[in-house]
């Protein structure tokens, strides 16, 4: 049984690169009592690709997922921002998500 539930959608966006790149990650019990690490990734606008991690213990799931999270954040992957924010313009927007999200 899933006693918090973990999320995570974050992006990672060059415009000089002409890179627009999700990656999403979810922790969900299956039908037979096990936990799933389930990951999700691709080009923003597409459907992207998937894969399933199933763990017979929850903290398995929860320590892959936090493992990819450090990964991805290493990469440059940042939550997405508000549509307040989105607003600002990219050169704002980076400025505000790298005081947000500073190690």
């Amino acid at each position: 049984m899933i006693v918090q539930p973990y999320h995570l959608y974050v992006e990672r966006i060059e415009l000089e690169k002409n890179m627009a790149r999700f990656y999403a990650l979810a922790v969900q019990p299956t039908l037979f009592g096990e936990v799933a690490l389930v990951r999700s990734w691709g080009r923003i606008g597409t459907r992207g690709r998937q894969k399933v991690h199933v763990f017979n213990e929850e903290k398995h799931a929860i320590g892959l997922f936090f493992e990819l999270l450090r990964e991805k954040r290493n990469r440059g992957y940042r939550p997405k921002p508000p549509v307040e924010i989105q607003r600002l313009g990219h050169s704002s927007l980076q400025r505000v998500s790298d005081k947000l999200f500073a190690s």
